[in-house]
């Protein structure tokens, strides 16, 4: 029975920062196995465009405009999704951002509320609800993303690396908080080649990585799929609480 353990058929998922990179290859894994999708990210036509490509996998498919540094959005966004489709199963929190400055007494306090809002705030405020559906009915999946800058950040990740610290320890507290019927689960990504790469010196990097990282380069987006889906299927059935690191082992 094991080719049924990655099965998502009927499953309701929402995946903020959904319209691209990462996000996206979790939504269209998710619809490829069997689920229907809500894809949440700040700019709606390209949320609609993802949702063509999940509507032509067969699988049903919401679009919504979502803000994830935002309180009231997160209660939007998951009042919208139960309205529509009656229940989530597998929530990913996968939008996040991470700003460039110069200098840390260059950090403006509006960036630095941003940084953490997006990052930390808006998961919080999103899992807590939709967790606690989830603990009331059937039971579900969360799953965090968050970042090696959150076990090794760089002089330039300062803030970002602060808040993903804090979806880290927030995995561990939401899975206890909300079992036996919700599992919580973290993926810890390292550097990822996703369109956010088009803005690096790859051939740098790329020399870098070669000595930088035990499996020599960075990854490509679709390898961020396994992680996902065991940890939104039966499969990772006993797994909660845990940070799963797919980052190529940094030495």
């Amino acid at each position: 029975m094991s080719h049924d353990l990655f099965d998502l058929t009927g499953k309701i998922a929402v995946v903020t920062g959904g319209s691209r990179g990462l996000g996206r290859e979790m939504v269209l894994a998710f619809a490829e196995h069997g689920a229907d999708v809500v894809i949440a990210s700040r700019k709606l036509d390209n949320c609609e465009a993802v949702a063509d490509e999940v509507r032509a996998l067969g699988r049903r498919a919401l679009p919504i405009a979502y803000h994830a540094g935002s309180w009231s959005d997160a209660d939007r966004l998951a009042d919208a999704a139960y309205a529509a489709f009656g229940r989530v199963d597998v929530l990913v929190n996968n939008a996040g951002m991470s700003p460039l400055y110069p200098t840390l007494d260059a950090v403006s306090e509006e960036l630095f509320d941003k940084v953490i809002g997006v990052n930390l705030k808006g998961p919080f405020r999103l899992s807590s609800i939709v967790g606690t559906r989830m603990a009331a009915g059937d039971g579900g999946s969360i799953i965090n993303v968050s970042s090696v800058a959150s076990q090794r950040p760089s002089p330039t990740e300062a803030p970002y690396g602060a808040a993903k610290a804090g979806i880290n320890s927030l995995t561990t507290s939401l899975a206890a908080a909300f079992g036996p019927k919700v599992r919580v689960n973290c993926i810890v990504p390292g550097p990822f080649l996703t369109d956010i790469s088009k803005a690096w010196d790859l051939e740098a990097f790329n020399k870098r990585a070669q000595q930088a990282f035990a499996l020599g380069r960075g990854g490509e987006p679709h390898e961020i799929v396994g992680a996902a889906l065991y940890l939104a299927s039966a499969a990772s059935s006993y797994t909660t609480g845990a940070l799963i690191n797919i980052d190529g082992l940094p030495r």
